[in-house]
């Protein structure tokens, strides 16, 4: 891996860590924002590696992935996309009460420990 490809996959898992920071001190919508960020690092390292370009300065994942040429199973692209849309809720919620009704702790769970493999798939693909 190249020394770029290597900072992009370090900040991906630090923003994962932080995202579990995030979860056990109950700051859900956080967790969710955190693990959007981390993987939206992780496509871009797939995309420094691949295409030896800066990536995009896109936040949406959808659109990464593509750029990226990663493969992941439909269950694993199905939660991008989803990922995708969340992280503007997360981001700009237009009611901070709506956004922590929309993602509680169960959801946020699920979120990360689907973000934890898909970060792992990602980064073998790259070595």
């Amino acid at each position: 891996m190249n020394p770029e490809t290597i900072e992009w996959f370090n900040q991906a898992e630090y923003d994962l860590e932080t995202a579990q920071v995030m979860f056990h001190s109950g700051r859900y919508i956080y967790t969710v924002f955190m693990v959007h960020l981390s993987l939206e690092k992780a496509l871009k390292a797939l995309i420094v590696e691949r295409t030896r370009k800066t990536p995009p300065k896109s936040h949406n994942l959808v659109v990464l992935f593509k750029e990226s040429n990663a493969q992941l199973p439909e269950t694993e692209f199905k939660f991008l996309v989803r990922l995708s849309i969340a992280g503007v809720t997360t981001r700009y919620p237009e009611e901070l009460s709506k956004a922590i009704e929309q993602y509680p702790k169960p959801v946020a769970q699920e979120y990360l420990e689907i973000a934890g493999g898909v970060l792992k798939c990602l980064k073998l693909q790259a070595e």
